[in-house]
C-alpha cells in the first residue's frame, strides 16, 4: 500500500489519516509493531520528525503504544478499533450522502443506486 499525499493539506495530517486508515483496515494488526519511525519515513518519503509528529498523534488517540525500548506497537483494544472503524465509516457515509445531495440524489435514491453498484 503506497503513500498517496495531497499538496492541499499538511503532510502530518494525511500520515494520520493513512495510518489510521492501515490500522483500522489489518495493515498493521493489533498488537503488532510497528517499522522504526526512520523506516516509516524513508517510505513514504517525509522528513522523520513529521512522521514521528503523526505517530505522537495516533499515540494521543489510543491507537498506538510506546514500549520503551521495543519501539511502537498497535493498541490491542478492540473496543476502541471497532469505535474508530465506526467513526471512520460514518464521516465516509456523510461524506457520500452530501456528494450525492450534490449531484441531486435523495437519499432514499442515493442507497438505492449505491446498493446496485456495491456488487462491484
Amino acid at each position: 500500500m503506497g503513500w498517496d499525499f495531497d499538496s492541499r493539506q499538511p503532510i502530518y495530517v494525511q500520515l494520520v489519516r493513512q495510518l489510521t486508515q492501515r490500522i483500522l483496515t489489518g495493515v498493521y494488526e493489533p498488537g503488532s509493531r510497528l517499522p522504526s519511525v526512520r523506516d516509516l519515513a524513508q517510505e513514504a518519503q517525509v522528513n522523520p520528525n513529521t512522521m514521528q509528529r503523526a505517530m505522537a498523534e495516533l499515540e494521543q488517540a489510543g491507537l498506538l503504544h510506546t514500549e520503551r525500548t521495543s519501539g511502537r506497537f498497535v493498541t490491542d483494544d478492540e473496543a476502541l478499533l471497532s469505535d474508530q472503524r465506526q467513526q471512520l465509516a460514518a464521516t465516509h457515509i456523510a461524506a457520500f450522502f452530501r456528494q450525492m445531495r450534490a449531484l441531486g440524489y435523495e437519499p432514499e435514491e442515493a442507497l438505492a443506486l449505491a446498493k446496485r453498484q456495491g456488487g462491484e
